[in-house]
């Protein structure tokens, strides 16, 4: 009897490990040229509604065989130009991707936010700081249409109880 629970045991293990979903190419979708169109909360976490606006584009190439992708975003609006950076990263371990962001204009890396698609919707997450004060950021992608993702950012100062989105992009692919 000890045996066959022995058994039993391994092959629930195995089956486990086979039949967790390989994310590796959840970005797949967004490899190519893009326009993007830019809503940027003016100053979050201030009580304010006033949302700067961009437009220019967003190429995305993979790197590594599809265990990563470079982002890069170029985009200008009346509040000026923004030039960001995204390395995103696959974990084969944990099935979970790392976004990686860089803004040109500091040159420094933001903590990166962790997560996964499930059923076509990514959700990533990190705990960072904003102006002095603990946050969590919230990075959600859904698809609108054939060819168009919706990109949005929020933050929480209470856990996650309560988000207030900052960074919107709505992305067409350039055919």
């Amino acid at each position: 009897m000890k045996c066959f629970l022995a058994i039993l045991f391994l092959a629930s293990q195995i089956f486990a490990q086979t039949s967790q979903r390989d994310g590796q190419h959840d970005f797949d979708f967004e490899i190519g040229t893009w326009m993007t169109h830019l809503h940027r909360l003016d100053r979050p976490l201030s009580g304010t509604s006033n949302w700067l606006r961009y437009d220019g584009t967003t190429v995305v190439t993979r790197v590594l065989d599809g265990r990563a992708n470079l982002v890069e975003l170029k985009v200008s609006g009346p509040a000026g130009r923004i030039e960001g950076l995204s390395l995103r990263l696959y974990e084969p371990e944990s099935h979970r991707w790392s976004l990686n962001f860089a803004n040109i204009r500091d040159g420094k890396l933001t903590t990166p936010s962790v997560g996964e698609f499930k059923n076509g919707h990514g959700e990533f997450y990190n705990d960072d700081t904003y102006n002095g004060r603990p946050i969590r950021v919230r990075f959600v992608i859904t698809k609108l249409a054939e060819d168009q993702y919706r990109f949005e950012q929020s933050f929480s100062q209470d856990g996650g109880k309560t988000w207030e989105a900052n960074w919107i992009a709505i992305d067409t692919r350039v055919k």
